[in-house]
């Protein structure tokens, strides 16, 4: 189960990040509290993770999660810059997160 968890964890960082895009420097509200909602879900989940799973793995793949998913959110909704650079770099960011996985015993 603390997988689920974390990974649900990681989405809610996927969330956070875009809001807090959207929140223009926590200057709108609708924005800024989805952000802290997000936040404290994503956090409290990592810490519900953490009890069962080794730490550097749970945060690696939770701090993963986040950047290739608002990576990918980044280009879709927001138009930013599509390279083979930066494909690569988020598909060594995947690489890394299946090998923490499977070299992990829980």
């Amino acid at each position: 189960m603390s997988w689920v968890y974390l990974v649900f964890a990681g989405l809610l960082e996927v969330v956070w990040a875009y809001f807090m895009k959207q929140s223009d420097g926590f200057s709108r509200l609708i924005p800024s509290l989805i952000t802290l909602v997000a936040m404290m879900a994503s956090f409290g989940l990592l810490a519900i993770a953490i009890r069962t799973l080794p730490l550097g793995t749970a945060y690696t793949i939770w701090t993963g999660i986040g950047a290739v998913g608002a990576f990918i959110i980044g280009i879709i909704f927001l138009g930013e810059q599509v390279s083979l650079p930066r494909l690569i770099a988020a598909l060594l960011i995947i690489a890394g997160l299946i090998l923490m996985k499977l070299s992990s015993n829980h």
